[in-house]
């Protein structure tokens, strides 16, 4: 059988390792110059962006060093790109009056998209406790989207490690920890805007968490009649009075109505309201040890008094 004459080019050596350079040129990620109007924040961004005082310090730089670090954002089949890491640079570069910021432009899914935008996130100085409860539950949720199993109820394993320590790792945080920041998702909004406040302690907050909706909103009141918050203890024993289906108005009206142990046991001052009926030179032990001697001077020129 005759063969076919083939005209066959072998490629050289220079043709092959251009192909291969420009190929992986192509997949290089650039920092790009993008309008801001172009960008838009991640769907479901729990992290706040609030013209604060490190918020003016940062426009600050922008207007005079530009963005730094670049954004990373992701093309959005919409039009337009998603910010993944960079809302408060997008923010403090439109306050700056600038037109565009530099950026990264990297193809992710959504589940590598959630994880990279919290994990980013949490780098930061500043976390308000419903931040992170949030973030944490989108990180989790990513997670098990992923593939690994998962259920809210009990400590799920990724191999040795469980799922809540995977979502926590990044942060230094413990899974025990994790969950119960994840807990925190199903406060009322007034309940946790008191939480990001101070208002409420988290430990108390992570027990309130346990009540149903209604009772939640009840608690608000009961909070009102007594002009005072939940310590630990009482948190505790309203759950235990949702648990047995006794969480009532009137109940949790009673509990914070009490006068808490701690208010019992001492009186305190902060030391700036004291400082100016001191000398500059005094310890707060000297400013004590005054304070007992006067009230000493007093009770025996009242004893006195009473004599007469």
């Amino acid at each position: 059988m005759p063969k076919r004459n083939a005209n066959i080019s072998l490629s050289s050596y220079d043709d092959i390792f251009s192909t291969e350079e420009s190929r992986a040129e192509a997949k290089q990620e650039r920092v790009q110059e993008i309008p801001l109007s172009e960008l838009h924040p991640f769907e479901g961004h729990p992290f706040r962006v609030v013209d604060d005082e490190d918020m003016m310090k940062t426009v600050e730089s922008v207007r005079e060093y530009g963005v730094l670090t670049p954004a990373i954002v992701r093309p959005d089949p919409y039009g337009g790109y998603e910010i993944i890491s960079g809302h408060r640079r997008h923010h403090a570069s439109e306050l700056a009056g600038k037109e565009t910021m530099p950026a990264i432009v990297r193809d992710m899914d959504d589940d590598a998209a959630i994880i990279l935008m919290v994990d980013s996130n949490l780098q930061r100085e500043t976390i308000l406790p419903s931040e992170r409860a949030f973030a944490y539950k989108m990180k989790l949720d990513a997670i098990k989207h992923q593939g690994a199993r998962s259920d809210l109820t009990s400590r799920q394993v990724v191999g040795k490690l469980e799922m809540a320590d995977v979502v926590g790792e990044q942060a230094g945080e413990s899974g025990r920890q994790v969950q119960r920041y994840i807990r925190l998702t199903e406060l009322i909004p007034e309940l946790l805007d008191m939480v990001d406040a101070g208002q409420i302690k988290f430990n108390p907050a992570v027990e309130l968490s346990h009540l149903a909706k209604q009772e939640q909103q009840d608690f608000l009141s009961a909070m009102d009649f007594a002009q005072t918050t939940p310590s630990l203890s009482q948190a505790q024993r309203i759950k235990k009075m949702s648990q047995d289906g006794e969480c009532t108005l009137d109940a949790m009206c009673e509990v914070m109505n009490e006068v808490k142990k701690d208010t019992l046991d001492k009186v305190s001052f902060k030391t700036d309201s004291l400082r100016k009926y001191f000398p500059k030179s005094y310890t707060p032990k000297q400013m004590e040890d005054t304070i007992i001697r006067l009230l000493e001077q007093y009770q025996k020129k009242r004893e006195k008094t009473m004599e007469r």
